[in-house]
């Protein structure tokens, strides 16, 4: 017998060193007695367990609530929607507040309304006056939440045009003082709490995802409908386009909202005398004439002759 070729020495050789390699990878695919034991102790994940768990507001309240807002939506008209979403921009609660939620309760304090109310007139259904009734429980309920949002939003657009002042001569200082006009916005946004703070911020925001400084404060003027921040932000884009600086319209802006915010409270000053009237005639002056007259009356009446 010849010697045997070189090749088949390298491959029974390769042979040799694979069966330790096989062996230690099929040994080392069976389960760790830890990993065995752990796998014993572990329950499979219920879903429902974990559904129940989450609280009720989340698992019923929630969604019950976000599929009336969407059905609110459909039946309600498109202007509507917008005269709504203006509202709720001028209260500053959309975040909190969106319109599908607001729809929402809407419906579901119309519909109590109606409940009450043709509860009620089924009891006695000949009573034209307690079917009036229920309709304007329905439409009562149905429009609490505007009346809500309009006294917010009325509130937070009187407290903007008492800031604006002040807050226009704080941006002044500091674009004096050196700072570009962004720089010194966010400077005093930073600065100020209340509703003005808020919406500079968000202008801000607005502008450092992308949108020019015209884009940004148009939306400001679309969320906030005050006649003094109006006409800032024309004086504003109208001395950017002419080139006049900034500084200059600011502190002339700044002395006329000065005068503007002196007169409003001089003309609200003015209108008190005449608000203290009914109250005056309807409560106040018929328990002074009670106190005056009747002393005299029981006098008149002690004295007067028995006749007889």
């Amino acid at each position: 017998m010849g010697e045997l070729p070189f090749s088949v020495w390298v491959g029974a050789a390769c042979v040799a060193a694979a069966l330790p390699v096989l062996w230690w990878s099929v040994s080392s695919t069976r389960a760790n007695p830890d990993v065995r034991s752990r796998l014993a102790t572990a329950r499979l994940t219920d879903l429902r367990q974990l559904s129940l768990a989450r609280p009720a507001s989340e698992r019923v309240v929630r969604p019950g609530l976000s599929s009336l807002g969407r059905l609110g939506r459909r039946l309600t008209p498109v202007g509507s929607l917008e005269r709504l979403e203006k509202k709720i921009a001028a209260a500053g609660v959309a975040a909190r507040w969106p319109v599908e939620r607001v729809l929402s309760i809407k419906m579901i304090l119309g519909g109590a309304g109606a409940v009450i109310g043709f509860t009620n007139w089924a009891s006695e259904p000949g009573r034209l006056d307690l079917f009036a009734l229920a309709g304007a429980l329905t439409a009562a309920g149905y429009l609490v939440p505007d009346v809500l949002l309009n006294n917010k939003g009325r509130a937070r657009m009187d407290e903007i045009s008492t800031q604006l002042p002040d807050v226009l001569d704080q941006i002044t200082i500091s674009v004096e003082a050196g700072l570009g006009f962004e720089a010194a916005l966010a400077h005093v946004a930073q600065g100020t709490d209340g509703a003005l703070g808020e919406e500079f911020r968000r202008t801000l925001h607005d502008i450092r995802l992308g949108m020019t400084r015209e884009q940004a404060f148009g939306l400001l003027l679309q969320r906030v409908d005050v006649d003094e921040l109006r006409h800032f932000v024309l004086a504003l884009q109208q001395a950017e386009r002419l080139g006049v600086p900034i500084a200059d319209v600011l502190r002339t802006q700044s002395a006329e909202l000065r005068v503007i915010r002196r007169q409003r409270a001089e003309e609200n000053a003015q209108k008190l005398p005449v608000k203290m009237i009914f109250p005056l005639i309807l409560c106040i002056l018929p328990a002074l004439v009670l106190v005056i007259m009747a002393p005299a009356v029981f006098s008149f009446f002690d004295n007067f002759p028995s006749g007889g």
